[in-house]
């Protein structure tokens, strides 16, 4: 998995020399003090060649406060303690009538006071915001939890981007699950935002789990994931959820054996991409209702209504095809124009990086959705890629 961890230092900042919290940094290098101690010395050569009747020294004021914004705390009480000190040999350097006297160097004392109490608050909320996206850290991988690089008898490279980079989990949910009938995928997007999403699709891997390894035929997985979806929402709705969740979903089987085919059931999602050296092709759309629906869908005709799961389709897969699965963060991505990820095509275009290897696939797919999207992302985005062994 490859999602944006949690305190991941952008490509400007770091880590401060003095303490664990976030400093200027270019490359491996603390420049943090590099700005207030410029600012220092421009102000201190500013007053040195002022004239008596207009002098800048009091303007020290404000570096300690420019130290506490790029810096540590050891920073920031080292100009806090540097300003008042070049304020006193700068005035001392005047003579009697042109000093400006205890009121300016007050000012000057008070800007050090103040710069060293916004770094503390600064300090406390960069703490809390830390403990905050460690706990989400802990809660994507308890439900997204990694998916090893081989995992039954399949190579597997997958992404989770959070549109909420502070949640680092939503709805989206995926897993490869090793059975002795063959490995079992599973990739879909509960519907809704906030914690009961997440509480659903949590339930629906742990069912996924469970029933992809023992259960030996796909659409007693598929019945299992369904029945399961019904009771998430049987429970929610004891804590007053008015509507039913509902979860689009594919779910696929590779045959122990390779058999030049794969088996699908499609919840209402798209139809995930199968991808070779011969080009892109699309897999069967999603025909049945989403989980938590399938009760309401009529399979028999308007004469003889019946409820079901959506079939159990068997669809020709070569060994060397690379199966993708997104969820709407890729298939609904819109450019600033409102135009949709073109997404077929564009593999197409690069179909040798496409085809290489499920990593760099994914990793193709990532840079298409950021770049289309201009970086802002507007809902989870899943990508799970699988190829056999």
């Amino acid at each position: 998995m490859k999602p944006d961890g949690p305190g991941s230092p952008s490509r400007w900042r770091g880590r401060s020399l003095f303490t664990d919290e976030p400093a200027l940094r270019i490359g491996r290098w603390d420049v943090s003090w590099l700005l207030p101690a410029a600012l220092l010395v421009i102000i201190a050569a500013a007053d040195w060649n002022a004239s008596g009747d207009f002098r800048v020294v009091s303007w020290l004021a404000i570096v300690p406060i420019v130290a506490s914004a790029t810096g540590g705390m050891t920073t920031t009480v080292i100009f806090a303690v540097l300003a008042p000190t070049a304020y006193v040999l700068l005035d001392l350097s005047w003579e009697h009538q042109n000093q400006m006297g205890p009121g300016d160097f007050a000012l000057v004392v008070a800007g050090g006071a103040l710069g060293v109490g916004s770094r503390w608050l600064r300090g406390r909320a960069y703490r809390h915001l830390t403990s905050v996206e460690n706990a989400a850290e802990a809660t994507r991988l308890a439900v997204l939890r990694p998916i090893p690089p081989t995992a039954g008898g399949l190579r597997t490279a997958s992404a989770y981007l959070a549109a909420d980079s502070a949640a680092q989990v939503g709805g989206d949910f995926f897993d490869v699950q090793p059975s002795p009938y063959g490995a079992r995928v599973l990739l879909g997007d509960v519907q809704g935002k906030g914690t009961s999403a997440v509480d659903a699709a949590a339930a629906l891997l742990g069912t996924f789990r469970e029933a992809g390894y023992q259960e030996r035929l796909l659409a007693t997985v598929a019945e299992r994931l369904e029945d399961r979806m019904r009771r998430e929402n049987a429970y929610a709705a004891g804590f007053g959820q008015r509507e039913d969740r509902f979860a689009t979903a594919v779910l696929v089987g590779f045959p122990a054996v390779d058999t030049g085919w794969v088996e699908l059931v499609n919840f209402g999602h798209a139809g995930p991409l199968a991808i070779g050296g011969d080009g892109v092709r699309q897999l069967p759309e999603g025909s049945g209702a989403p989980l938590g629906l399938t009760a309401l869908a009529d399979t028999g005709g308007a004469e003889a209504p019946s409820v079901g799961l959506p079939p159990v389709l068997r669809v020709p897969f070569e060994r060397g095809e690379t199966l993708l699965l997104v969820t709407d963060g890729v298939t609904e991505a819109r450019d600033r124009s409102g135009e949709f990820l073109p997404l077929a095509d564009h593999l197409a275009a690069r179909i040798t990086e496409a085809a290489a290897s499920p990593d760099r696939l994914v990793a193709l797919v990532e840079r298409a959705v950021r770049r289309h999207t201009g970086g802002t992302l507007a809902d989870d985005t899943a990508v799970l890629a699988v190829r056999r062994a």
